[in-house]
């Protein structure tokens, strides 16, 4: 059990090189694995892994799901107290941004995150792939099911880094010592290792069958990953039937209507009530595991009794505006919002946001295409849409809160970003300033909320809690299903349905035409459905490859070549990716303004370079690697495209014996 423990907590931390020989080995792995404990122990801490994306910040400042938004068209970086914010990506993103300190409250994005978390969690997968033959008292069903299982973990990883890095090391297997000979793998063969990996899971891990087997990888969720993976590959036929399967195969649908628990905000429905409804009650981690709930594919727990096992989730804190102080003010002078406390004379619970929205920082924030544009369709924003309701709770603008500052003679009225006489009643519009959606981002926690008198329990949940986690749901099956159907045949009518349905669950009165979606369409949904769930950036890079491949044109009339969509470099409107074209039509980077605010960074440039689809290999990583060279991406300092690369998995595999 020493053994066991001792690599657990290994194994749970981001701060080695993946260069490092197996941590195991200092455990006589020999002796621990040979169990099946012993290799559900590992899977479990592979499952937990899958939590810290969207968890594991540093200081309640840092989510690790943050550089998926702020690299797309979604979120900027928005942290103006900072002089080095990351905004001007073109310039300041080099091979030498290492940000890998974990309590270095300077950093500004989480790729350090990416990189090394996901590379543990590769360990952890080849582990159980290593060791899973050794365990003689299983049959050979349930090896299959454990190595299954182990194969979804190191594929879902490295679905994401060859779309964060691209062409990257491949790692198949443990190493008694330090390997420093490597060589990088080129994206695709990568990605056909990994479609054999995910053909064989889809074969043997089960089907989901209780509540008690909520979080470890099962049959759909392998059926997810396999049919992206498809996609990636070009097998557009292939990734339909495995969504055909899903969506008609009996085993989920979609929740169209009230369910589970209704939570009226949790601890302050006063300030800011809820209205029931289903977008509210499908984003609630109480509803969001339970047998009821016949949406979710594959959900993470992470609430419960045993709180201290579980990670917070800091939301609230990280993601909604920094309005309670002088920057947000009344027409009168005054400070717009403040932070009235429970225990205190004369304290008015309608008027208590702190409570009921958090006491946000705005580390990143939502773009303006997400809070504006993107609800349109049809040329119209759609009224009705439930995903952008302040009717219903689940749509919070500033514009919605009430000065609730006594000394201001607009106490009670809503607030203003400008003075009847056109005077900015806001000195920074960029961290102060900005609509969220609280369906996704509210969390309740009891244990802050019941501390009245606290030095910070006053403000009652303010920075968000723990809360269960859907990694795939039904809803997104549909519009990858759409998806594929684009790139098979654009003029498919029943594209519209697999769109439409989603939208319907949604109250919309707006929908789409057959035979007339476009990708960037189906993009745009994936937005609205799936903000801080889906993987934004890895999926929008995975769809400037699926363009590339097919040929198909993007929504302005754009086509790519598979050769060149991902070398271009410059920040220019002409060439670069799909992805890039995204982040500069509908994201806010190179749009030629300054931004000013009054704030330490006081001059924020959002430009993203067309070379910047892919994040630089970490230059730590190729000086450790001295016996090898491993590939730098193009555009960044060091890359070089005579630099060999394994462009077949197995050759790359067999390498892995060669240490010297």
């Amino acid at each position: 059990m020493i053994g066991i423990a001792g690599a657990a907590m290994l194994f749970s931390g981001c701060s080695r090189s993946f260069l490092d020989a197996d941590p195991l080995s200092f455990y006589e792995p020999n002796a621990t694995f040979t169990s099946e404990a012993g290799i559900r122990s590992v899977l479990a801490i592979a499952d937990r892994q899958l939590k810290r994306y969207w968890s594991d910040g540093d200081h309640n400042e840092m989510l690790p799901l943050m550089s998926e938004y702020t690299f797309s068209d979604l979120m900027v970086p928005a942290a103006t107290d900072k002089t080095e914010m990351l905004d001007n990506v073109n310039l300041m993103l080099t091979p030498n941004s290492d940000q890998s300190t974990l309590l270095n409250l300077n950093r500004q994005s989480t790729i350090w995150f990416m990189w090394q978390q996901q590379h543990e969690s590769i360990r952890n997968a080849n582990t159980v792939i290593s060791y899973i033959d050794n365990v003689k008292t299983l049959d050979e069903a349930t090896k299959n099911k454990y190595k299954g299982m182990a194969y979804f973990h190191r594929a879902f990883r490295y679905y994401n880094l060859v779309f964060q890095f691209g062409d990257i090391p491949l790692q198949t297997k443990l190493l008694d010592t330090p390997k420093l000979n490597f060589k990088s793998t080129k994206r695709d063969a990568i990605l056909e290792m990994i479609k054999e990996d995910m053909e064989f899971a889809v074969e043997w891990v089960p089907e989901q069958k209780n509540m008690a087997e909520i979080g470890a990888p099962n049959k759909g969720g392998c059926r997810m990953l396999l049919s992206k993976i498809y996609l990636a590959l070009g097998e557009y036929s292939k990734a339909k039937e495995q969504l055909d399967i899903i969506i008609d195969g009996g085993s989920y649908s979609l929740m169209m209507n009230n369910f589970g628990t209704f939570i009226n905000n949790y601890e302050c429905p006063e300030a800011w009530p809820i209205k029931e409804n289903v977008i509210w009650d499908l984003h609630r981690p109480e509803n969001a595991l339970i047998a009821a709930n016949t949406e979710t594919i594959m959900g993470l727990p992470n609430r419960g009794a045993a709180a201290e096992s579980f990670l917070k989730n800091h939301t609230m804190r990280c993601l909604y505006p920094f309005y309670f102080n002088a920057a947000v003010k009344t027409p009168d002078n005054k400070q717009a919002l403040m932070n009235i406390k429970r225990n205190a004379k004369g304290y008015d619970v309608n008027y208590d946001y702190m409570r009921a929205t958090g006491r946000g920082i705005a580390t990143i924030r939502p773009s303006d295409y997400y809070q504006y544009k993107v609800w349109e369709v049809n040329g119209k924003v759609d009224a009705t849409d439930l995903r952008h309701s302040v009717e219903h709770g689940n749509w919070l603008p500033m514009e919605a809160f009430k000065c609730n500052n006594s000394a201001s003679a607009y106490f009670g009225k809503n607030l203003q970003l400008y003075s009847d006489s056109g005077a900015l009643l806001c000195n920074d519009t960029i961290r102060r300033w900005y609509a969220v959606p609280h369906y996704i981002w509210k969390l309740g926690d009891p244990e802050r909320e019941a501390n009245v008198s606290g030095s910070d329990g006053h403000r009652g949940a303010s920075d968000g809690g723990n809360g269960d986690y859907v990694l795939y749901r039904l809803a997104e099956a549909y519009l990858l299903r759409a998806e594929a159907k684009f790139y098979l045949n654009p003029s498919d009518p029943t594209i519209a349905d697999d769109v439409n349905i989603i939208r319907e669950r949604a109250k919309c009165t707006e929908m789409y035409k057959a035979g007339q979606v476009t990708i960037g369409d189906i993009m745009d949904e994936r937005a609205r459905e799936l903000f801080w769930e889906e993987f934004r950036n890895v999926e929008l890079k995975r769809v400037s490859l699926c363009l590339a491949r097919s040929g198909r044109p993007d929504e302005w009339g754009n086509t790519y070549k598979l050769d060149t969509f991902d070398k271009q470099e410059g920040t220019d409107a002409n060439g670069g990716s799909y992805w890039y074209q995204r982040v500069i039509h509908s994201g806010m980077y190179n749009s030629g303004k300054t931004i000013v605010v009054n704030a330490t960074k006081t001059n924020i440039n959002y430009i993203m370079g067309k070379h910047n689809m892919y994040w630089p290999i970490p230059e730590k990583e190729i000086k450790a690697n001295y016996r090898g060279q491993i590939h730098q991406n193009f555009g960044y300092t060091g890359y070089d495209a005579n630099v060999p690369e394994f462009d077949n998995w197995k050759d790359a595999h067999a390498d892995m014996d060669i240490v010297d």
